[in-house]
């Protein structure tokens, strides 16, 4: 079997012989005496003569005007020039339906460049139909969940005579008298979450000194106080571990009164719950305030999708954290190409030897070296991009979105743009991906298709190894789940003290959305750049996807443990993308029959990336509005079903609490259940602070005293 060297060298001799026959030809078909074997067929119909043999007896053999020797190339557009209807008359129509077997070589390609595009849009209609229907089906059927009721509300303005707590409620009672039920604040509690989590892996400790001791009384058991309990001073375990856990309880007690007495510990933000799904949809998709930077409301994360920490940020910092980002992927990006040009450049046969020149013998041996060729440079790209998806996600985590998924999905669609630039573009175009943006950015936009255009049938090779590297092997090794398998049991070994910890050590893991979602969009920018240029690469990504296929659902099935539902939210960003894939294959497949004698066959691809875009546009006004809203309609259907079903629901007992930070949930609770109790006996009202508005209108569902409602309360917040 060839190897990709072999191909290269055969490339370039056949390459160098061809173009060596061209230049032949050009400088030969100029010479006089080698009119008659260059025109024959003209001499045979009698419109060409001999050349004169006049003047000079060398310009008889040889053509003595340097001025041809400049149009040396004119043959070209020369042979392309005849009309059709002239060469059937000039060569017979044998011959002319023998060119259109060639023409049609090109014309293939805009065919199934348009026959691949139209597929693709219909699919792709028809997927993103049916999992629009799936979402409010599910939206529709599912089970009651807190997020249906609830919104998240962010930037509430500061007020002099008001706390976070009692404008929030004062603002919802006003403006939403008929459907807004509770509130949530939102408090920093990161100092405190901390805590709690150092806690709870200092009780585990203790609880396993503790069973260790209740089945041998007769020996105490002994710990040391260094890393681990490996080194430092030997102390009886019990003793230490439980003056620990009082201590830190002492500092979580601490912690706990600052939160809820201080006011720098409240954030302006606030999860506030509504008495129906359509109260919610109402307040969420709708603007609240005359300034539009104030009280900004959104479909508030499912409880179990909330990523506490970034709560705590500041709103107005978001604009900044986001900016510092961008920039600091944009170096990421056009930067990380260099430390993968250095291995990849290891990774081959000259870079090895020059390394380490005394494996040259073994290096050289056929298997071996078929194995290097084949197998190193895609393995050493997969293993170099192994710690990409962690410095993308905590750039995620820095810009403060307060969703896991929304996190995963950002994410996701950083590692798209950074395969497609590192690894797609990276691997057509030689130099770091920087190098790439300096020669883009110095050349016409008109010859960057081109020059991508022309390395594309030439990396098809390298990206089949890198299918069945990162592809095959991938989902082969996924299955197999080498590396939970290995620490779970290095965890059971020297770690795993009790139960709790064994089902700790335990890892199901998840999807992981913000790894496998580029990975499939990878293969499909690949097959639809390659489907019409190189269509051998295209079996590899089919097995690809087939493999995937069984061996997710199998996962999905035994062993993932989803931490969150989102409805498949990430829905419009997979299609996006899919869009994106297949512009730049038109984009490029243009560029490419551009530098082919098909040039003048190009413009007629331009319409493609027009419709497609257009297609783009049209999917996302008639579905995408089914990822990022619920209808009104839809809403009121599932709260009107409820209430016939459960007319006796206590919605306040499955809302009060599900948007409390979880390390005050761990907590013991019962007293403030009894709270709630008696506040539902006796309804009290929170008379306001603020001489604009003396009360709110409405019962408050909180704590507070008996006030009169006075008519300034209805006046607009």
């Amino acid at each position: 079997m060839a190897t990709l060297k072999d191909i290269e060298m055969a490339a370039a001799i056949n390459f160098l012989t061809a173009f060596a026959f061209f230049v032949a030809f050009a400088f030969l078909r100029l010479q006089p005496i080698n009119d008659r074997v260059y025109f024959p067929k003209w001499y045979l119909k009698g419109l060409r003569s001999s050349p004169s043999r006049s003047g000079a007896v060398v310009g008889r053999f040889v053509n003595l005007d340097f001025r041809a020797y400049l149009r040396f190339l004119k043959w070209m557009p020369a042979a392309l020039q005849m009309p059709e209807p002239e060469l059937i008359d000039h060569a017979g129509l044998d011959s002319a339906v023998y060119l259109r077997i060639y023409f049609v070589g090109f014309w293939t390609h805009l065919v199934m460049a348009y026959v691949f595009t139209f597929w693709t849009c219909y699919v792709l209609k028809k997927e993103y139909e049916i999992v629009a229907s799936m979402r409010l089906h599910f939206l529709a059927s599912e089970k009651r969940r807190p997020d249906q009721f609830t919104v998240l509300v962010r930037n509430v303005p500061p007020d002099p005579d008001e706390s976070v707590n009692e404008l929030v409620e004062h603002f919802f009672l006003v403006n939403h008298p008929e459907h807004y039920f509770t509130h949530q604040v939102v408090y920093n509690a990161n100092k405190l979450s901390d805590l709690v989590k150092e806690k709870k892996k200092i009780q585990n400790r203790l609880d396993y000194y503790q069973l260790k001791y209740s089945r041998n009384q007769s020996k105490r058991p002994f710990s040391k106080t260094g890393f681990l309990g490996l080194c430092g001073d030997k102390v009886d375990a019990i003793d230490f571990y439980a003056s620990k856990i009082e201590k830190l309880s002492e500092e979580i007690a601490s912690e706990k009164e600052k939160i809820m007495n201080n006011p720098k510990h409240i954030m302006p933000a606030a999860f506030v719950s509504f008495k129906t799904r359509w109260g919610a949809a109402v307040c969420a998709q709708t603007q609240q305030s005359r300034n539009p930077t104030i009280w900004l409301t959104e479909w508030a994360p499912e409880p179990r999708d909330v990523f506490w920490d970034n709560l705590a940020i500041p709103y107005v910092s978001l604009t900044i954290r986001r900016l510092i980002i961008a920039v600091a992927f944009f170096f990421l990006t056009f930067f990380f190409m260099i430390p993968i040009a250095f291995v990849q450049t290891l990774a081959n046969i000259e870079g090895i030897e020059k390394a380490l020149p005394f494996l040259k013998p073994i290096i050289e041996l056929k298997g071996i070296k078929s194995f290097i060729q084949g197998f190193l440079p895609g393995i050493a790209l997969k293993i170099f991009l192994i710690f990409l998806p962690t410095i993308l996600m905590i750039m995620s985590k820095f810009e403060g979105f307060i969703s896991i998924s929304f996190l995963e999905r950002r994410s996701a669609t950083r590692y798209y743009i950074f395969q497609f630039i590192n690894v797609f573009l990276g691997s057509i175009i030689t130099g770091t991906a920087f190098q790439q943006l300096n020669n883009f950015i110095h050349q016409s936009a008109n010859d960057i298709p081109k020059t991508i255009g022309v390395s594309i049938p030439m990396k098809a090779t390298f990206f089949i190894t890198y299918i069945m590297v990162d592809g095959w092997a991938g989902v082969a090794g996924e299955i197999l789940r080498l590396k939970p398998l290995v620490i779970y049991h290095i965890r059971n070994f020297f770690l795993v003290k009790t139960e709790k910890d064994r089902e700790e050590a335990m890892d199901p893991g998840t999807l992981g959305f913000n790894t496998g979602e580029p990975q499939i969009q990878l293969y499909f920018l690949l097959g639809l750049v390659y489907a019409v240029v190189t269509p051998v690469l295209l079996p590899f990504i089919i097995v690809f996807f087939g493999l995937a296929y069984v061996v997710y659902r199998h996962q999905i099935i035994n062993v993932y443990n989803q931490e969150y539902e989102s409805a498949a939210a990430f829905w419009p960003d997979v299609h996006g993308r899919i869009i994106v894939a297949l512009v730049v294959s038109q984009l490029l497949l243009m560029g490419l029959l551009s530098t082919k004698e098909a040039a003048q066959s190009t413009p007629l691809l331009i319409a493609l990336p027009v419709l497609t875009i257009w297609f783009h546009i049209f999917c996302k006004g008639r579905y995408e509005p089914a990822f990022v809203k619920y209808p009104l309609q839809e809403a009121m259907m599932k709260d009107t079903l409820e209430r016939a079903k459960e007319p006796n629901l206590n919605l306040k007992g499955f809302l009060e609490n599900a948007y409390i930070h979880p390390v005050f949930v761990e907590e013991d609770d019962s007293e403030n259940h009894a709270a709630t109790e008696e506040e539902d006996k006796e309804p009290k009202l929170i008379p306001t602070k603020r001489q604009s508005r003396r009360n709110t209108p409405l019962a408050s569902k909180h704590s507070g005293s008996l006030s009169s409602l006075l008519p300034e309360a209805t006046e607009e917040h």
